[in-house]
């Protein structure tokens, strides 16, 4: 609607009001909150507070007013209409309802010579005319195909457990909806369900049904646990009660297996003298620990709307809603004493409130992207099932696709809404939004495939790593890290290929003809650990890691024992380069591999110094020009060479570390020196700069210790730089450093102090941001 209206108002000349109007406060102040955020209105756009008052500012002259269509509730005479502008637009957010009764007649007497043009993220079917009547054929449509093709959504799998638990009903899910729909209640009446609805209600609510699905569901999430946060949707809100009651004790069994299944590992791992299995076991218990902790911090909770009586209505039930209404009104504390509320804590990927039990709130108009899996026992049909549906499509890092757990056997209802739907253009309703589980499991098998074939590409098979055990398996993965190493491109595109596999593989864990491909997505997964284990245990601190191999051919050829020893780490100034350097041309086996050893260290070193000095880029351009000489010639003579040059580098970056002692000077002071100095100093210049340095640092510190943030305030930030510069004025030794010098030196001073303490990388200067 802000891009429409700039739009507007950049293309076509004209004086123009745009009135936005929305059916509910929640959606008022969203649009309003938008508008103003972005910049396409201001803070002083006015809002309707009743009526009278819509009336009044129709008659002035605003860019932009906002209200809701009830303020159109009085009568309006035709021969006088609020404004007879034609320069007035209407947009109309929710076009799809209220458009068509007494409030939109009001609307349109009140402004007969304004334009409307309607906006929806419902779905509109293809014999659904009344919209189009109101407002016109479409201007553009946006559906869930398109959405998905353009990757702003993922895809939705349906998988129907309802039917292999034996809980579906022919025709039931299809009956109560139509029932639902046909009385057309809101959310508030679900109290009305049990008459209106009979026996069919009393087999949806039956307790032996109700306690199958929590026994399912417990399992399912529990399965699932890495995938992301999970909704219930359920008939009202006496059974999402009932169903909480129901997965509670479930859970709690749940935890203790865990506990009972990670003591059995570790007697197993205290008990195991094979190091292979003893890694596999510590693995596997590591695993448990983390799922363990994952349902011990899991909150679930219901959310439902507020209704009279509630506290005695849900006590026939024995369930106390006070505490839990508690929560839905005042949400969660928070470690520092805050209160989240509870939409926010579900929308936060990191807050343990990772499982919301509905009804019927949230199943519209609330986005939440690391929502992977929406289980339903509510019987839906047509755009209410669109839109509850598509709660589970939004894109989140590694979410391969959306799952729909249904329970209630609405796989017909969900395709006669496909079928309505109108996907695009020339929608072909066979061509389905939501996929079965099989097709995602020939998916996962495609990522396998893709990565394997890569492998192969680049040098490896990865059926070496079938069945493999002990040191064969050892070698092979060795051997497969060493061929991924060969190139940055070969190392980018395996990890990109292998975390789609992860990805895909763990949205599966429930669905067994996934399992057959256990074995090659483990194998595939050790080999991008092996390059993970590499990045994670590099030491920054010494320049040398995971080289042993190399020292210990320098002085003895190796056993095959030797071959596999876990990695040390060596001092710099502890090795031979130039024997080094030989020896690595000569002996070993996987040059990649070692070179990518250096390469990491190398990279984290210059990082670290970058951060401290950032006089220091020569030193990163010299290593990137290696690296791209690397990258464009990869045979042997290539690897050796570039082994050489970047052992070179590591020398000159262990040189340029000792330079601040050589210069009497701190690290932080010698930053500071190197952003001052110039060419052509004498030796009594240089000694000046250097107490300059000195001074300068030792003043910023207390200067900036007590300030809190300044980085975000333009008064504080002034008034440092001003402070650098008057320093520096007095500082600098003059006629060497002019005026424009000093000035100059005191915007890189500035500006460099600024980047370290917005980026709180400087904690031994305290220059606290």
């Amino acid at each position: 609607m802000a891009f429409f209206a700039e739009k507007v108002r950049r293309q076509i000349p004209g004086n123009f009001t745009f009135l936005l109007m929305t059916d509910r406060d929640d959606l008022d102040s969203q649009i309003y909150r938008t508008f103003v955020g972005c910049g396409v209105a201001d803070d002083n756009a006015p809002r309707a507070g009743s009526g009278e008052a819509l009336k009044q500012l129709l008659q002035q002259n605003h860019r932009y007013l906002f209200s809701l269509i009830h303020k159109f509730n009085q009568d309006v005479d035709p021969e006088q209409p609020y404004s007879r502008r034609d320069d007035l637009i209407v947009i109309s957010d929710e076009a799809h309802r209220t458009q068509a009764g007494k409030l939109a007649r009001n609307m349109r007497l009140a402004l007969p010579n304004a334009a409307f043009i309607g906006f929806t993220g419902t779905p509109l079917f293809q014999d659904d005319e009344l919209t189009k009547r109101i407002f016109g054929g479409y201007v553009s449509r946006y559906d869930f195909k398109r959405s998905e093709e353009d990757g702003a959504t993922v895809k939705l799998v349906y998988e129907n457990r309802g039917e292999k638990l034996g809980l579906t009903r022919i025709d039931l899910n299809e009956r109560i909806a139509d029932a639902i729909e046909k009385a057309d209640l809101n959310p508030d009446q679900e109290a009305l369900l049990e008459k209106l609805l009979g026996k069919d209600y009393e087999v949806i609510t039956a307790d032996d049904r109700l306690d199958k699905i929590a026994a399912d569901f417990v399992k399912h999430v529990t399965t699932r646990w890495e995938s992301g946060k999970s909704m219930l949707v359920c008939i009202d809100k006496i059974t999402c009660a009932r169903m909480l009651q129901l997965i509670e004790p479930r859970w709690r069994t749940q935890q203790r297996a865990a506990r009972d299944e990670i003591a059995v590992k570790e007697a197993a791992i205290a008990g195991e003298r094979d190091a292979d299995t003893r890694q596999l076991l510590q693995a596997q218990r590591d695993r448990l620990l983390a799922k363990a902790k994952w349902q011990d911090e899991t909150i679930i909770e219901i959310v439902i709307s507020e209704a009279q009586n509630e506290v005695a209505d849900f006590q026939k039930w024995g369930f106390d809603i006070i505490p839990h209404r508690a929560i839905m009104k005042r949400g969660f504390e928070t470690a520092d004493g805050q209160r989240m509320d509870v939409e926010s804590a579900f929308k936060n990927p990191a807050h343990p409130f990772r499982i919301a039990i509905v009804c019927a709130m949230w199943l519209t108009g609330f986005d939440v992207e690391c929502l992977s899996t929406l289980y339903l026992d509510k019987p839906m049909k047509a755009h209410t099932l669109m839109q509850a549906i598509a709660r589970a499509n939004r894109r989140y890092p590694g979410k391969d696709f959306g799952l729909i757990v249904d329970y209630n056997g609405m796989l017909k209802s969900l395709r006669e809404a496909l079928a309505q739907y109108a996907l695009g253009d020339e929608g072909d309703p066979s061509d389905a939004v939501v996929a079965p589980v099989e097709e995602r499991v020939t998916a996962l098998l495609d990522a396998i495939e893709a990565t394997e074939a890569h492998l192969r590409d680049l040098g490896f098979n990865p059926a070496r790593l079938a069945g493999a055990k002990g040191f064969t398996r050892i070698a092979a993965l060795a051997d497969a890290v060493e061929v991924v190493y060969s190139s940055d491109e070969a190392k980018r595109r395996f990890e990109i290929l292998a975390r789609q596999i992860f990805s895909r593989f763990k949205a599966l864990l429930m669905e067994p003809s996934a399992f057959i491909y256990a074995e090659r997505h483990d194998n595939l997964e050790a080999i991008y650990r092996k390059l993970t284990e590499r990045r994670d245990t590099a030491d920054v601190t010494e320049l040398l890691k995971a080289l042993h191999r190399i020292v210990n051919e320098a002085i003895r050829a190796q056993t095959p024992d030797q071959a596999f020893e876990e990695s040390r780490l060596y001092d710099l100034s502890q090795i031979d380069l130039e024997k080094l350097r030989d020896e690595f041309a000569k002996k070993v086996k996987r040059k990649a591999t070692a070179l990518q050893d250096i390469r990491d260290l190398v990279e984290k070193k210059l990082a670290e110094m970058l951060a401290r000095n950032p006089q220091r880029m020569d030193y990163y351009k010299r290593y990137q020009e290696i690296i791209a000489d690397y990258n464009r010639e990869k045979d042997r003579v290539t690897i050796e060479e570039t082994f050489a040059k970047l052992v070179e580098l590591a020398n000159g970056l262990d040189a340029e570390q000792r330079r601040a002692v050589e210069e009497g000077l701190s690290e932080e002071e010698l930053a500071l020196f190197d952003l001052l100095k110039k060419e052509h100093l004498g030796k009594t210049e240089r000694e000046r700069v250097k107490r300059a340095s000195r001074d300068l640092l030792q003043a910023l510190q207390n200067l900036l210790t007590p300030l809190d943030q300044w980085t975000r305030k333009a008064q504080t930030q002034a008034e440092v730089e001003v402070f650098i510069l008057d320093h520096l004025y007095s500082l600098l030794p003059s006629p060497s450093f002019s005026d424009a010098d000093k000035a100059e030196a005191a915007k890189r001073i500035y500006s460099f102090i600024w980047r370290q303490s917005a980026s709180g990388l400087p904690a031994s200067t305290r220059m606290h941001n």
